[in-house]
């Protein structure tokens, strides 16, 4: 990616070949560096910007209804930093397969923190927000849980998308087929597995050249008014579009329209996002910065700072009339950003390993353990969940 520090022509370096999958969930599971192994500074920076958006949008979304220009701003935001997250995931999980070791990494990275926080959260809100009867449900997703179990379906799926011929049509079609399917209803949150798969895919079939290209100077700075474009037609659209589609967890009927905008949604909604995420990227530094070893801590970032969020919720201190105020807003804004980069530092990190990246290797057969042993030596710094 181009270095704003650079000029242009200079001191460019192509990316990386694709690591293995666990690079990529707001990340999941990505290690810190090792001698001889240098992270990719694009990456990491990516990841730690686009997870302070997400908890920046989760802050908003109390105070969003007091205020357009806020409403406008959320819609934006909400238009590509999940898409961003699902690319890169995507990305780095172009070398999966049903090896043991990385099924095994797969299970401990993926699907057994979805089962502690799927759990935790509903806990939370039981004895935090004293609401005695609120359910525990592994097949319902709550709140921010469902990119976990999303990722674990992805992954899973990764060898038939490397097979057939054509991936990201098939995953179109099934994205539309999603959106006239109410019947489908909430178990695994599949309607937003489905209608974020071709962002998946799409990342799948990315190369290295392709985040090149948005890269140059020419589209860093085209991003710039592109985006100053979508915060004006995010302000326009608020009385006259449904947000409810950005999160991508309804059919059309739900929403209350024809059947046929659905599929219409997913390709509009595909194109808008892809365009703010290649302006995303392009606006993402290049080299190292003081936040892009924050960028090896974006999971534990993305599962903590919901607690974060509901717990300023259930106490009512978002209630305050000033909060609602533009200087409020910009208070929340910073608090949020804030918490969810001391989320992402080492110590955190370190307190929390055994929940968000457990070894259990007491759980898995002799031969199992030993092919992980054999892989994390042989590509340690790899197949990390990307978050």
């Amino acid at each position: 990616m181009f270095d704003a520090a650079s000029s242009p022509g200079q001191n460019r370096r192509s990316l990386p070949p694709a690591q293995s999958p666990r690079d990529a969930v707001p990340d999941a599971r990505t290690p810190q560096a090792r001698p001889g192994k240098q992270r990719d500074a694009f990456f990491d920076n990516a990841k730690y910007l686009a997870i302070v958006l997400v908890a920046v949008g989760h802050a908003w979304e109390p105070l969003k209804g007091d205020s357009r220009a806020l409403q406008g701003a959320y819609m934006v935001v909400y238009a590509f930093h999940m898409p961003a997250f699902i690319i890169i995931s995507g990305y780095f999980s172009r070398s999966f397969d049903m090896r043991p070791d990385r099924l095994k990494r797969l299970l401990t990275g993926v699907a057994l923190p979805y089962i502690v926080f799927e759990t935790a959260y509903p806990l939370f809100k039981r004895y935090v927000d004293h609401s005695p009867d609120q359910e525990i449900s592994l097949l319902d997703p709550w709140y921010l849980t469902w990119f976990l179990c999303a990722l674990f379906i992805w992954r899973l799926t990764t060898p038939i998308w490397k097979a057939i011929r054509r991936p990201l049509p098939v995953a179109f079609a099934i994205a539309m087929l999603a959106t006239v399917s109410p019947s489908i209803g909430d178990d695994l949150d599949l309607q937003r597995v489905l209608q974020f798969l071709p962002y998946f895919v799409l990342g799948l079939c990315m190369k290295p050249e392709h985040f090149q290209l948005v890269r140059r100077r020419s589209v860093r700075i085209a991003a710039v008014p592109v985006f100053a474009a979508a915060l004006a037609f995010g302000w326009w659209a608020v009385p006259r579009m449904n947000a409810a589609w950005f999160y991508h967890r309804d059919s059309a009927q739900e929403l209350g329209v024809p059947w046929w905008c659905g599929p219409l949604m997913v390709l509009a909604m595909f194109g808008c996002s892809l365009l703010l995420t290649a302006c995303f990227f392009a606006l993402v530094p290049g080299r190292r910065t003081w936040f892009t070893a924050l960028g090896a801590g974006t999971l534990y970032g993305y599962l903590l700072h919901g607690f974060v969020v509901k717990f300023a919720d259930y106490q009512g201190w978002m209630d305050h009339g000033w909060l609602h105020r533009p200087a409020g807003e910009v208070l929340v804004s910073v608090l949020a950003g804030g918490a969810v980069t001391l989320l992402c530092t080492r110590p955190v990190q370190r307190v929390f390993r055994f929940v968000v990246e457990p070894r259990m290797d007491w759980a898995f057969r002799g031969e199992s353990a030993g092919a992980m042993r054999e892989g994390g030596a042989r590509e340690r710094g790899r197949d990390k969940v990307p978050v």
